[in-house]
């Protein structure tokens, strides 16, 4: 396994992770998770990334009885949780960055996971209705207090971070170190533009998350809708409408022929792109079975395969590579 630096911070993740969104509680059976957890963590993998809102708080208390189950070292991994949607209630004191909800759900979090502690703590979303002060100040209490080693932001944008860490330089208090962004072939806009600066002033870190574009860049839609794949779940329209598109489709059948003639799978190929970003402290993966998260594993020795030609090869399939402005 290959660890990276989460940013400027002293935090080394690994460059592979895995996420619970979607399969946690919800897809994938107890014992599944389990094995998935330890085939990751056999691997090298430290960091496992977890939000209160995943099946409504059960993919953290799945977690949290396979973390107690296996008896691994407390300071041999890490361990996330995300605030901001809540457990699916829809009073106004139930979700959103405010104080209370932010300590609450901290707590819930603690409870679930069974944990003294959370490595990492995100703010799920930007919350346009709570003054940013009021965030920064919670989380920099939550990280005295002991409950979190380090926070950070997820899906925000350039501007909302800086104002965080502005914030938190004004008042002497601990800003966001780590950013959770969406990243993959397809969406490359905040990564490779955006946060640019970021990364040079603040010495910002990533976990990225959904490096297969929900699957799409697996290649196993390029043929059709198979049965039981994450799109075709209930309730999950919304993501297979923007995920699986025409034009996508046929860029996939196209990459597929890169992977091929580099005799790695089409997952391999997404992910290894992912990592060659020097930007990117770790990549999510989402894993329903044990063969699929064994194979992704491989993609950390992919990387040397995507040379300059091999990327430039790339980009001109893609042909959504940022532009940048001439400063």
């Amino acid at each position: 396994m290959e660890y990276r630096r989460m940013g400027k911070s002293g935090l080394k993740l690994s460059a592979l992770s895995l996420g619970s969104w979607l399969t946690f509680g919800k897809q994938i059976s107890d014992n599944t998770a389990k094995e998935l957890m330890a085939i990751a963590y056999d691997h090298g993998v430290n960091f496992f990334d977890n939000a209160e809102i995943y099946a409504k708080g059960e993919s953290e208390r799945v977690m949290g009885r396979i973390l107690k189950e296996l008896s691994w070292p407390r300071d041999s991994y890490c361990v996330s949780s995300k605030a901001f949607f809540g457990k699916g209630g829809e009073l106004p004191t139930q979700k959103g960055l405010h104080r209370k909800h932010l300590r609450e759900a901290c707590d819930e979090a603690l409870q679930r996971l069974q944990a003294d502690y959370l490595d990492l703590y995100f703010c799920h979303r930007p919350d346009k209705e709570t003054p940013v002060e009021e965030t920064v100040w919670t989380m920099n209490q939550l990280i005295q207090s002991g409950k979190v080693l380090y926070w950070g932001t997820s899906q925000w944008s350039a501007q909302e971070i800086m104002e965080a860490h502005l914030v938190a330089r004004q008042h002497h208090l601990i800003g966001p170190v780590v950013e959770q962004p969406q990243y993959n072939m397809f969406y490359r806009d905040r990564m490779e533009k955006e946060y640019l600066r970021l990364f040079e002033t603040v010495g910002l870190g990533t976990t990225i998350w959904s490096p297969l574009a929900s699957g799409v860049l697996s290649g196993k839609y390029n043929e059709g809708m198979p049965a039981g794949t994450r799109l075709g779940m209930e309730g999950l329209d919304w993501l297979k409408e923007a995920a699986l598109t025409e034009e996508r489709i046929e860029k996939t059948r196209k990459l597929s022929s890169i992977a091929s003639r580099l005799e790695i799978s089409m997952s391999r190929l997404a992910i290894a792109w992912c990592l060659k970003n020097p930007n990117v402290s770790t990549v999510i993966l989402g894993a329903s079975k044990t063969a699929h998260l064994l194979e992704n594993l491989k993609a950390l020795n992919d990387q040397e395969k995507l040379n300059g030609d091999v990327m430039a090869e790339i980009d001109s399939i893609l042909d959504n590579r940022p532009v940048l402005p001439n400063f």
